[in-house]
């Protein structure tokens, strides 16, 4: 079976997320109304402006599909796609989608000119930790998490990448450091061990 990601393209950095899945041998193409739904298998809600995506997805009528989709596919949340997918968020021009069960803080981290790239490591299901070069722009900051989440990695003591099965959150860009990883443990059917390894390690 040919496994099809969509990335939404109502605003945001999506394209380079196009890049990893071709990198990757995955086939992935917008999403850009809720028909484009009906076509894909998983889904990307890339960085971009929280507000904006999120105003969009009321005016192109995606809330309901997306939330919807998200009932039995995986989606996968990078920055601003992270905040709307949180259950609560400090922001009343954010409606969040509630598909990961987090609270979260829009810029935390300060403007885009305190933007930074740090040496982070995650537990990804392998036998050590596996150190990757994070970019935080903008970043938001994930205040607590609820029943059901998982975090894969943290920095100074603040989760930034969080698993519950199905849907993951991350509150860095892996694609502007052609990361792969992520798209790899939540979309790749080849890589299906990770699930496994991260299920077992989490089972408790």
């Amino acid at each position: 079976m040919v496994i099809i990601v969509g990335v939404l393209e109502l605003q945001g950095g999506f394209s380079l997320h196009h890049s990893i899945f071709q990198k990757i041998g995955i086939l992935s193409i917008p999403v850009k109304s809720s028909s484009d739904l009906k076509k894909i298998d998983g889904l990307v809600i890339p960085g971009g402006e929280s507000t904006t995506i999120s105003l969009l997805i009321n005016t192109y009528k995606m809330y309901e599909p997306i939330l919807e989709f998200g009932k039995t596919n995986p989606i996968m949340g990078t920055c601003a796609g992270l905040i709307l997918m949180a259950k609560i968020i400090d922001d009343v021009r954010v409606k969040p989608l509630g598909l990961l069960n987090i609270e979260v803080e829009r810029n935390a981290f300060g403007r885009q000119i305190q933007s930074s790239k740090e040496l982070v490591k995650y537990n990804l299901g392998l036998k050590e930790k596996l150190a990757l070069s994070t970019t935080f722009i903008r970043a938001p900051k994930i205040k607590s998490v609820g029943d059901g989440i998982k975090i894969l990695g943290e920095f100074h003591g603040s989760p930034i990448a969080v698993f519950d099965g199905i849907h993951l959150g991350l509150t860095f860009h892996p694609e502007l450091d052609s990361i792969d990883i992520f798209h790899k443990i939540l979309f790749d059917k080849n890589c299906q061990f990770y699930f496994k390894k991260l299920k077992r390690i989490y089972a408790a």
